[in-house]
Order: structure tokens, then sequence, then C-alpha cells
């Protein structure tokens, strides 16, 4: 016998050896598992191609629950949106921060907050997010205000004919700067115009790469990542940070926090800061970007907003028509604006595709409904993967079709929509829910608000013709809100002050 042809039978035989030790079989109590004969990756590449699909047809097969091996991890998919109460009133049987603590340091770079000995360091950053809340946001409507006119003054103001961008860059190029300004303030010297650009091209090439670090690939394996990732580190030093002006009071304590804890390495400290800064990028523009693109492609909605803020806001022609002017709105301004509130939630209905994970600590019963339960195994996931409830037709006639208007009713918020003639709790998760709830959600409304408030009042829109929907970048699914697959090519101008 012919050494290759040993070797082949030997690694033949291994591969069989892996498969038969690694199989996992179903335990009673336990919900159909979908396993494959692929040693660790499972049934990761199917789910990978097309993660609904994967996920509704198995649903119609096994029924509300069932659990997947995903590239070495079991997951438990609890798929009926009239489940989801039971699953989140049992979150203190699975946990998220410690999972979400290890995936975040991994792919920031910074050491586990579970390994750092600092008493309380974790509590004090959670309660750091109440500052993202309420009224505490009300300075911080202030500033984003300001500094996005500052943007728009910058580069776009002057547009008294009719421009040719395209749509993603230009919500890109605007809020990147704003967000950037509102937490972390201006940093000194005449170059910062220059700095922030050459950020932002550093930010998407990091973040190209981030489904990839979510998957645990080590970043040196991923070119010049770690390379870029360390730039963010020396950009948000402790020592820099201090000479910048006019930050977020949140960005504030949580550096005040971090100066207080003298054993934690100052890149440590950058990397948090980092962390929040693609927290607070990574989701909004593409959501933004889907906001305003169907607000600008169904002209009933441009009509029906704009009504709204003219109705709800009452603001003269001198205060539209002045962009030497900042535009402050408050939040209770934003709270009326309905019609406006639709828009958003119907475009995150459209384009977000998070999952929202949970890890069983021990072996752990988990109740359905008042009959129905079933087991977790230490080490499994629970999970609930909302974008299969936002376009479930018998919750959303026509899911497919944007309807500015399918989140009100009669003048106020629509909160009543049913699945097997029963009223939903939870029918609408871009966000997440409880303990894995984004802690920003509430400044990321506001801010997409502020930013349609303020481009509405100030220009007027066209879709270049010829054009149709661009697909979702199912690449992130998982992670949030879906960018497009290819830009929108569109124009804009200044609106003129209408004749006395």
């Amino acid at each position: 016998m012919s050494p290759l042809l040993l070797l082949v039978l030997g690694l033949v035989f291994l591969l069989l050896l892996m498969i038969r030790t690694r199989t996992r079989t179903r335990r009673a109590g336990e919900p159909p598992l979908i396993d494959s004969w692929i040693p660790f990756l499972g049934k990761a590449l199917e789910y990978r191609a097309d993660s609904r699909k994967f996920l509704e047809e198995n649903y119609r097969k096994h029924g509300d629950a069932f659990t997947v091996h995903l590239a070495g991890r079991y997951i438990t998919f609890v798929m009926n949106p009239l489940l989801y109460p039971y699953v989140i009133k049992q979150d203190s049987q699975l946990d998220f921060h410690e999972f979400s603590d290890q995936i975040s340091s991994f792919a920031f770079g910074y050491t586990p907050l579970s390994h750092c000995d600092i008493p309380g360091l974790e509590d004090e950053i959670q309660r750091g997010f109440q500052l993202l809340k309420g009224e505490n946001l009300d300075s911080t409507l202030e500033a984003v205000s300001a500094n996005l006119m500052q943007v728009l003054r910058q580069d776009h103001l002057g547009a008294g004919s009719w421009r040719t961008s395209n749509l993603y860059e230009f919500c890109d190029s605007i809020m990147f700067e704003t967000i950037a300004l509102t937490m972390f303030g201006k940093p000194p010297g005449a170059s910062y115009r220059g700095d922030i650009q050459a950020l932002r091209e550093d930010f998407h090439k990091f973040d190209d790469m981030f489904p990839l670090l979510v998957a645990r690939v080590p970043v040196r394996l991923l070119g010049k990542t770690k390379a870029i990732r360390d730039k963010f580190h020396k950009y948000f030093l402790p020592q820099r940070m201090k000479a910048w002006s006019n930050g977020m009071r949140f960005t504030q304590t949580r550096m005040e926090l971090f100066d207080g804890c003298d054993s934690m390495k100052d890149t440590d400290k950058a990397a948090h800061h980092f962390a929040m800064m693609w927290a607070s990028v990574a989701n909004t523009i593409p959501a933004i970007f889907w906001n305003l693109y169907g607000v600008m492609s169904d002209p009933s909605a441009m009509a029906a907003i704009r009504e709204e803020m003219r109705d709800v806001l009452g603001l003269s022609e001198d205060q539209v028509n002045r962009p030497d002017t900042d535009l402050t709105l408050t939040r209770e301004q934003l709270d009326k604006l309905v019609c406006m509130e639709s828009t958003i939630s119907e475009s995150l209905r459209l384009s977000t595709s998070s999952v929202t994970l949970r890890l069983a600590t021990e072996d752990t019963k988990i109740q359905l409904d008042e009959r129905r339960w079933f087991n977790v195994r230490k080490g499994d996931m629970v999970a609930m993967f909302p974008q299969t409830l936002h376009m479930d037709p018998e919750v959303y006639g026509d899911p497919e079709t944007y309807k500015f208007d399918r989140f009100v009713k009669d003048g106020k918020k629509k909160t009543d929509f049913y699945k097997g003639g029963q009223k939903l709790k939870y029918f609408l998760l871009p966000f997440g829910y409880g303990s894995s709830r984004c802690p920003g959600q509430y400044m990321a409304t506001y801010l997409m608000k502020l930013l349609l408030c303020v481009l509405l009042l100030h220009f007027d829109f066209l879709v270049d013709p010829g054009q149709s929907t661009p697909p979702l970048d199912t690449s992130r699914a998982g992670l949030g809100t879906l960018p497009p697959s290819s830009d929108i090519s569109f124009r804009y101008r200044l609106r003129t002050r209408p004749p006395h």
C-alpha cells in the first residue's frame, strides 16, 4: 500500500473519529437538534448563506423552538414571537453581559471586564448608560444640533443649485463627523478635518472585518486590521482626550471612571472608547440611510412629514431658511413627530437583522408558556431572531413593502399588532430587548429625527430615476442594521424661501 494511500486513509479515519466523538445527541426535554456531518462548523455555512431563510424553513419544520449547531456553538432559537415574553422573563437564568464582554473585548482589544481586578467597574459602566436616557439627553441634543449644522455649513449649505451625490456616502460623511464631535469633542489643532476623514476611512476598514472578529477569527489573520485597531487605541489615549473640548457628559463620566482605575491600562481605556464609537456609528449610519431613502422615494411620506413638522414645530420661515442659525429642537417636540417616528420604525423593520443571545451558565429549564418548556445545557445559547417577526405577513401585511405610516393609527403611535389572533407584546425589536437592549436606543432615535428635521427643512431631495431599491448587504447579518449592497445616486439643493 502506497504512503499516499495510507495518508489518505489515515485522514479519513481521523475525520470519522472527529465526527463520531463530536456528534451530539438530543436528550429528553431538549428541543429538536439540527446538526451536520461537518465537524465544528455544523450548519454555519447554510446559516451564513441566508440566515432568515434557514431559520424560517426550520421553524416550519420543527416548530417554535429548535437547537442549531453553529461553528462550535449550540444555539436554541425561539421563533414564535408570542413566546418572547416568557423567554425575556427568564433573563436571570440566562447571561448576556459575560458573553458580550467576551465578544467585545476580543474585537476591540481590551482586557475582559471579568478579568479586571477592579471591584464594581462593570456595574459603574452599566449605570453610566442612564446618561443616554430622558432629560440627560437635553444637552446632548443641543450639541448634536450645533455639530450637525457646523458639518452642513462646511460642505453642503452653499448648495443653491442642484448637486449630485451618493446617499450612503452623504449620510456617512455627515453623521460620522457629527457623532464623533458630539460624543468625544473636538481635538485641538487646525488639522481636525483631515484627521476625521482619515479616521472615517480607517473605521470602515475595521468595520468590514468586524463580522470575522465576532466569529473570533484572530485579528492578526485579518491583514491590516490589527494595525488599524492600534491606531484607534492611540487616538483615544486618555492623555490625548483630556485636551479635547465639548465632549458629551456620558463620555466625560466614563473618562473619570477609568481615570480612577489605576490598574487599568491606558490602551484598555482607549479600546473602551473605540468600542463606544463603533456602537454609536456602525448601525446608526445604515439606519439613517434607509430612513432617508424611504422618505425620499415616497412623495406621500415626504409630504406627510413636512406637514407634521409645520404643525408640531411651528417654525417661522426665517427659522427654516437661515442656514447661519442653529436649529435646536427639544425632546418634547421630537416626541410629537409620530409620523416621522413611523418612517424610522418602518425602515428599521425592513433593514435590521440582529440576533439577541443569552448564555446558559448552568443546565436550565426554559418555560415557553403555561404548559411547555425545554431544557438548555450549560454553555449553550438561547436566541431570538426578530427579522423573522418583522417580515411575518401575519403580523405585517405585505411585509416586503415600505409603508411609511404603518406605525400610525388615528394620529397616534400604533402598538396593536397580532399573531394567531393574539396581541403581541413585542412586535418591533430593532434594538434588542431586556439586558441586551441597545443602551443608545433613545439617543439614536432622537438623532435620526433631528437629522431628518434639519435636512427636510433646509433641502429639497430627488432620487435619480432608473434605480431600484438596493438589496441588503447580508454579510453583516446578526449584527444590527444592514447597509445597502450598493449606493443610490440622488440630487439635493437648498430650499428657497417662498415669495411673499
